[in-house]
């Protein structure tokens, strides 16, 4: 670029756009029922063209930062910290951005809290004022969440009593606990990786799907990525049977994160021959049963979990698989082919069988180090699993960033990244065309403004006086 850019000049820019964010989401979140406004209203409409102002403000000191982080005098991992809490800080207290997944949560706990079976009934049985923000698609369907997870939510239902405010705020704090783990593991995953920590926290945390989904959105990937990474910290560390717990308790939150029990068993035999391995892999599934059973039992809520990770995805999901599921299905359907509703259940087993060779490939063939092994097997399973949102990118990327060997990985994988941001609306529901224009208006009108910015700040060329 060519304007002056320094550490503190992006950390007001990506504030101006969080702040951007937050106030456009007052009026274009994933509001609650009651303050819904229509999507054609002037406050709607305005608070739509402000959240992409803001995002695309973010992504523009994301990438600047990446440059700093890049340059002679690289900023320090506390320093970003700094900057993470900053860019954080105005989405604290804004509504629900880009999904409305967090109104599930609480319907969810609250449903625990009832002693109702969340792996047999969806929200709908609780039935009030806090089911009734569950988007309809999942109104009638099971949790697809671990124990660990439903504790949580159970927990923060009973302290808030089903208030609604006050369960968003709760969660949002949970939400942040777990990025705060993230960040805290980044840095140390980074150096025993032999990565650049910085670098790592740039990519890994300071992200803006990070931002975006995990703080604004207050998805429960945070709390599992965050018990991962601390775990793999563990591991590798001085207190092995500390860290399969940990990723064992994040695997109860979402199942993906169980992947990190084989990082454990490569953590701990690398170099050593096969009688080390065999070692650790039992002396890790040992200790990740016992920790199951354990909270389980904790939780009250029975082994119905196992059984709920078969809950249906939702029809309008971007997984490859669905998407060719769909397609075909339609296809066989205009031949008026009795396999049309095989179709779906077909392609997601395609999928599950390129996951399992991709993980093998990835394990037993390129072999890279355990960290980016398991980032890189995160990510395929986001890439080939059932369902996909852009939230799901994160599984990988957060370990990708952590131990990536290159730099130009890094570089497509923040450009994957960037793209990703812009795709979801603030209320999270489908997009109309009124929608998509109102969204990119406000990504131009942002782009203009960095443009002047940039022009403005630009060093002017002196005038020659004529002379007679």
């Amino acid at each position: 670029m060519g304007f002056p850019v320094d550490l503190r000049r992006c950390q007001a820019l990506g504030l101006a756009g969080t702040a951007f964010l937050a106030l456009g989401g007052e009026t274009a979140g994933a509001l609650p029922a009651h303050d819904f406004l229509a999507p054609g209203s002037v406050q709607a409409v305005l608070g739509l063209v402000g959240v992409y102002f803001g995002v695309v403000l973010l992504i523009a000191a994301w990438v600047l930062l990446g440059g700093v982080v890049r340059g002679p005098e690289p900023p320090t991992p506390r320093s970003l910290l700094l900057v993470l809490a900053v860019w954080a800080a105005p989405l604290l207290l804004a509504p629900p951005l880009f999904s409305r997944d967090v109104y599930s949560y609480l319907a969810q706990g609250a449903m625990v809290d009832a002693h109702i079976d969340v792996y047999a009934n969806g929200p709908a049985q609780l039935g009030g004022p806090l089911a009734d923000e569950v988007a309809p698609v999942w109104q009638q369907t099971a949790t697809p969440y671990g124990p660990v997870f439903l504790v949580v939510a159970s927990v923060l239902s009973a302290l808030t009593r089903g208030q609604l405010p006050a369960g968003l705020l709760g969660m949002r704090l949970i939400a942040l606990l777990g990025v705060a783990l993230m960040a805290a593991a980044l840095p140390r995953l980074a150096r025993h990786s032999g990565a650049d920590p910085a670098a790592a926290l740039w990519l890994g945390a300071l992200n803006p799907l990070v931002l975006l989904h995990l703080v604004a959105g207050a998805h429960n990937d945070a709390v599992m990525l965050g018990l991962l990474g601390v775990g793999l910290v563990a591991a590798r560390g001085r207190w092995p049977l500390l860290g399969v717990v940990l990723i064992t308790l994040a695997a109860l939150v979402k199942a993906p994160a169980a992947l990190g029990l084989v990082a454990v068993v490569a953590l701990r035999s690398r170099g050593r021959g096969p009688r080390a391995v065999l070692r650790h892999t039992v002396t890790t599934t040992t200790a990740a049963a016992a920790t199951t059973v354990v909270a389980t039992a904790a939780a009250g809520t029975g082994y119905g979990w196992i059984a709920a990770l078969k809950t249906p995805v939702s029809p309008h999901n971007w997984s490859p698989t669905s998407l060719l599921g769909r397609v075909t299905g339609a296809a066989l359907g205009q031949l008026g082919s009795g396999l049309a509703p095989f179709a779906l259940p077909a392609w997601h087993a395609a999928g599950l069988l390129v996951t399992a060779a991709l993980l093998l490939f990835i394990w037993l063939r390129l072999r890279p180090g355990p960290v980016y092994a398991l980032g890189l097997s995160l990510a395929a399973v986001a890439v080939f699993g059932p369902a996909v949102r852009p939230w799901y990118a994160l599984w990988g990327l957060f370990l990708i960033a952590a131990a990536a060997p290159t730099g130009s990985v890094r570089t497509r994988v923040a450009a994957a990244s960037a793209v990703l941001a812009l795709t979801v609306l603030p209320s999270g529901a489908p997009a109309d065309v009124e929608q998509v224009i109102l969204a990119v208006s406000g990504g131009v009108l942002a782009l203009v403004v960095l443009w002047q910015a940039h022009q403005a700040a630009r060093p002017q060329s002196p005038v020659r006086e004529r002379t007679a």
